[in-house]
């Protein structure tokens, strides 16, 4: 039953699930260029992370009050699966930018995109559910694509052992991530498991800033101009699309779909700051399309 259940809510929302999920990976894709843009105007990395989430939740908080408003039902407020998932993208935002700070960008980019690795991982050897085979291969599709889109780039040196271990811990805690907000999902709306989880990351991120980057208020106009499409494209609608996509996706193969937030970031920075895209990023790329397409859920699959 059970079964026949998870089935029918897959393909009744999967056209708009994926809609939603691809969305919100190309405005994840538009965070580097905006930290960058940021630090530019001198604004330090935990204070863009700080900012990213804080000014996004006056708009998620208002997404939430319109969601929730035509439901005659009480809702919990702050579970324990939304203040888990805060926690985690606290501290995938902390060990990224420390990760930018101590390795190289390329570097960092790659080793954060393996949260997939680990939360088919954590799907398989700590949930103990089974993970389509499918799901495996479509996984290694996606690794060789972004290793082919920053491979030009990406550096084994031993000074930068440091920074990349952090960028692990970067995957490690974005995949957690991915696992609480489904988690989370299944009694709460995507906007209120959006903006708990923002509450509790700004209030973790908040003394992080103060400490690490002294004063995290912006001093230009263009700073502030940044930091909002940072925290309104990025964080509201990236992360909430997200969300809205947990809702009905499999955490493993949604984690798949994030490896477009590099494609995403590849092809802005060739628009934006006319950074060169060569062909082996460009079949890189198409991996990352050729893994999404053969892990895509099919029936049965989401039980």
């Amino acid at each position: 039953m059970a079964s026949t259940d998870t089935n029918a809510r897959l393909d009744s929302g999967f056209g708009p699930a994926l809609a939603a999920l691809l969305a919100g990976a190309v405005a994840l894709g538009f965070s580097a260029i905006f930290v960058r843009l940021a630090a530019a105007e001198g604004i330090g990395p935990f204070a863009s992370a700080f900012w990213r989430v804080a000014l996004s939740l006056p708009v998620l908080y208002a997404w939430m009050r319109i969601e929730e408003a035509s439901e005659r039902r009480a809702h919990r407020i702050f579970g324990r699966a939304s203040l888990h998932a805060g926690l985690a993208f606290a501290g995938d935002l902390f060990f990224w930018h420390l990760a930018i700070m101590n390795t190289t960008v390329a570097n960092a980019t790659f080793f954060a995109t393996t949260a997939p690795v680990f939360v088919v991982l954590i799907t398989w050897l700590v949930l103990r559910r089974h993970v389509a085979a499918a799901t495996w291969a479509g996984l290694g599709l996606c690794l060789l694509g972004g290793a082919a889109l920053v491979g030009a780039s990406l550096q084994l040196d031993p000074a930068h052992v440091r920074g990349d271990l952090q960028g692990v811990a970067t995957a490690f805690f974005f995949g957690l991530y991915f696992l609480f907000v489904a988690r989370a999902r299944a009694g709460a709306g995507a906007a209120r498991v959006t903006f708990e989880a923002g509450v509790v990351t700004a209030l973790v991120l908040l003394p992080v800033a103060l400490v690490l980057d002294g004063n995290p208020v912006p001093a230009t106009a263009k700073g502030w101009l940044w930091l909002a499409g940072l925290a309104w494209i990025s964080h509201a609608a990236g992360q909430g699309l997200l969300s809205v996509a947990l809702g009905r996706l499999p955490a493993t193969f949604s984690s798949l779909v994030i490896f477009l937030e590099a494609v995403a970031t590849a092809g802005f920075g060739w628009i934006i700051l006319a950074e060169r895209v060569t062909v082996i990023q460009a079949c890189g790329g198409a991996l990352i399309l050729l893994g999404i397409y053969v892990a895509r859920p099919r029936n049965g699959a989401a039980a």
